[in-house]
């Protein structure tokens, strides 16, 4: 671990005009960004390519053993090509790069060695030098894939900055799981129009008691003119039942809570989260302006996996 990581600590010292240009290259390009390699080399471009393609860079991965057997098919005019290969010198290498350069698109070369033939023969190279392998017989690639590896995620997060990459940006690419639900979701998305606990404000506290049972959310709404005045939880019903002996004379009104926390359908469902963390309650009532629509739980929220 020492041996890789002074070794991408060392990456600094070869920074240059190269990868400044390269970076202004790719971002300036029409068409897509061709991530090409062999062996060890070409596992870290397929991560490249996922990286810049979730960062917003259109990218895609190309073996270079494949390309001589008809994948060149896939670069097409205006793309920008790396190609990644530690000595520069494999003879894959040798085949393609003569025939990437009859395409004339601009090459990029990733590569551990400025005297190579990758190197000779790119418009830009990445100086992907390491002193010597992790490995104790100086033979499997570790620092050298290493540092291929963090040019790369270099390269992305410098495009990610030219185009004031965002994370609303980042959720487009990522819909999935918690991160793009967290991103994504809004207070809409979850609500569930069967399941709208709503009673009036004369309403009995048997009826009250009968809504709250049923639409098992543990609260109900109360409504007049469309309008929500209150809401009464479970916990206002365990209260009541503890401070009198009977309730026949009782309303929601009479128990309701006034003014309750609410939510727009619009908001973001890890908003509606915080506000009930902060407020130490369950439900929060969705309205838009003071017209109920129904009541999102913080079960439903942790069941998405959003926190």
């Amino acid at each position: 671990m020492q041996s890789e990581s002074e070794s991408i600590a060392n990456l600094i010292n070869y920074l240059d005009d190269d990868f400044a240009k390269a970076v202004n290259l790719i971002y300036n390009s029409r068409g897509r960004l061709v991530v090409t390699g062999i062996g060890k080399s070409a596992i870290i471009a397929t991560k490249i390519v996922a990286t810049l393609n979730s960062t917003g860079t259109p990218s895609m991965f190309l073996h270079a053993a494949e390309a001589i057997h008809g994948d060149l098919g896939m670069v097409q005019p205006g793309d920008v090509v790396i190609c990644i290969s530690k000595s520069g010198n494999s003879p894959e290498i040798k085949v393609l790069v003569p025939l990437l350069k009859r395409f004339g698109n601009p090459l990029i070369g990733m590569t551990a060695s400025t005297s190579s033939f990758l190197a000779k023969e790119s418009d830009y190279v990445l100086n992907a030098y390491v002193e010597a392998e992790a490995c104790p017989n100086n033979l499997a690639p570790t620092n050298s894939t290493t540092a291929q590896l963090v040019l790369g995620d270099a390269l992305a997060v410098c495009l990610m900055e030219l185009r004031n990459f965002k994370s609303e940006d980042f959720a487009k690419y990522h819909p999935g799981g918690a991160l793009g639900k967290k991103l994504l979701l809004r207070v809409s998305d979850m609500l569930d129009a069967t399941h709208k606990p709503v009673v009036s404000p004369d309403a009995s506290i048997k009826t009250v008691i009968m809504e709250i049972s049923e639409k098992r959310l543990g609260v109900t709404a109360v409504v007049e003119n469309s309008k929500i005045i209150g809401i009464i939880t479970d916990g206002d019903i365990r209260r009541m039942l503890n401070n009198r002996d009977s309730f026949g004379d009782l309303t929601a009104k009479d128990i309701m809570t006034q003014n309750p926390k609410m939510v727009k359908p619009t908001d973001m469902v890890v908003d509606a989260f915080n506000i009930m963390e902060n407020n130490s309650i369950t439900q929060l009532v969705v309205a838009n302006e003071g017209h109920y629509i129904g009541i999102i739980h913080i079960h439903d929220i942790l069941k998405e996996g959003i926190i």
